[in-house]
């Protein structure tokens, strides 16, 4: 499916990654690839998705090789999911710390002015995104296919550059 510039569909990709909150944030490692969850702080208005990161963690090495990153983000009970391609960037920008800085993250660090704590902002370059309308209706959906033996209708997918 060929990337499309339809505005709506641009900032319903931005609403449900939004919603979703957290993505799997996949880095290059040489040869390997590698996704970890990360709580997700998604600034539309920045062209932006923000992270906080720990300086001690091989991703912030391995976006400094390679900053091309995909982020997967996922409401499986909802039937929502957005995938993300862009480039990352990590950086001790001391105010974005303790702007982000929330309850959440005291989980991995006492205080926003731990010297550990990087921010890894990722500029999306192109999204693709599912909207399925629930889970029950896409199983009644799936079900009637089956036994008409066509396809389901499964809601909204589309892949748009950001």
């Amino acid at each position: 499916m060929a990337a499309e510039s339809n505005s709506g569909d641009v900032n319903h990709a931005w609403e449900l990654m939004e919603k979703i909150t957290f993505a799997m944030l996949a880095t290059k490692d040489g040869d390997k690839i590698r996704s970890r969850p990360m709580g997700a702080y998604v600034e539309p208005q920045n062209n932006a998705v923000y992270f906080l990161t720990d300086a001690r963690r091989h991703k912030d090495e391995e976006i400094d090789r390679d900053r091309h990153v995909n982020l997967a983000f996922a409401d499986t009970g909802g039937q929502k999911y957005v995938s993300v391609c862009g480039t990352a960037v990590v950086s001790n920008d001391r105010a974005k710390i303790r702007e982000l800085f929330t309850t959440a993250a005291k989980v991995w660090w006492d205080s926003a002015e731990d010297p550990n704590i990087r921010v890894l902002k990722v500029t999306p370059e192109e999204a693709e995104y599912w909207d399925s309308p629930g889970t029950i209706v896409s199983t009644v959906k799936m079900a009637v296919a089956a036994v008409s033996g066509g396809r389901p209708d499964l809601g909204e997918h589309r892949k748009v550059a950001i």
